[in-house]
């Protein structure tokens, strides 16, 4: 996917968000905002969104000396575990206990505070379980799951990862091995170690992290050995937008659970902003 140029409207947007997480005073929000227009002349076009605004969040970090998003990301973190016996609940009551648990993992990636600056959850479970996904290959999914036995999870943002667990130990408790990979350090509201430890998931599975800093999953900017696990899963569950971006052309049998946040990407796959996806680059979209 290439950058195309009505993305740099929404980059000046991320800017102002992460600054406000920050309690950055409105006057020093200026001076930051022109000083980082600059970045914009080294874009590189032929790259993805999520390449770019990886270097963007980067300098912002360095200008703040700080994570703009790490009380929101621990405050969600928490919210996220409290819903935890309604999801439960939920699962109860439905005969595809699997099909129940993978839409809550896709209503578990509204908790974006890189994109926006309040969500409903609650609503979204609503929506998630209620309304059919605008792309749905959970039949593809579900048999994918029955014949591999090596997992890989890609995680998106703290928060969400309580609803990745669920799913995580449903695979657990039918055999799979399954290894969840978290951020190499701070980006956006996106998990890391210190988030999956806080969540439990060490306790449950393997975790790694992916080396990097990146904006979804740029794999020539993750570890080697990240790169291993990534090549020997026999199936990859990809979580967010950002990991599509990045992933979607990426010859490896992977499965992208997300919300289409934003109206370019939505235009490009021919669904409306704030659809529900469960899709399979093989299947649906060689390329973009």
């Amino acid at each position: 996917m290439r950058l195309p140029v009505d993305c740099l409207p929404c980059f000046i947007k991320q800017i102002l968000i992460s600054l406000k997480h920050a309690g950055i005073e409105e006057q020093k929000q200026f001076e930051i905002v022109a000083d980082l227009t600059d970045i914009y002349k080294d874009l590189d076009y032929s790259r993805s969104p999520a390449y770019s605004t990886t270097f963007l969040h980067r300098r912002i970090r360095q200008i703040l000396q700080k994570d703009p998003f790490d009380e929101i990301k621990k405050r969600f973190n928490e919210i996220a575990l409290g819903i935890v016996n309604k999801c439960q609940d939920l699962i109860k009551k439905n005969d595809d206990k699997l099909q129940t648990i993978t839409r809550l993992a896709i209503a578990g990636n509204i908790i974006d505070f890189g994109i926006f600056t309040s969500v409903d959850i609650n609503k979204t479970i609503e929506k998630a379980l209620n309304e059919p996904l605008k792309i749905d290959r959970y039949v593809q999914f579900k048999d994918c799951i029955k014949e591999v036995k090596r997992i890989l999870y890609l995680t998106d943002n703290a928060g969400e990862i309580v609803f990745d667990k669920l799913l995580i130990e449903y695979l657990i408790q039918k055999g799979k091995e399954v290894t969840v990979a978290v951020k190499g350090s701070e980006v956006l509201n996106d998990a890391t170690l210190e988030d999956a430890e806080f969540v439990g998931l060490d306790k449950i599975c393997k975790v790694v992290d992916n080396g990097s800093d990146c904006v979804g999953t740029i794999l020539e900017m993750t570890s080697s050995e990240f790169k291993e696990v990534f090549y020997n899963a026999q199936m990859i569950i990809s979580k967010g937008q950002g990991n599509f971006e990045t992933l979607h052309d990426v010859e490896q049998n992977i499965f992208f659970l997300f919300q289409s946040k934003c109206d370019i990407l939505s235009k490009l796959l021919s669904v409306e902003q704030g659809a529900m996806l469960l899709t399979h680059s093989e299947i649906d979209y060689k390329m973009l």
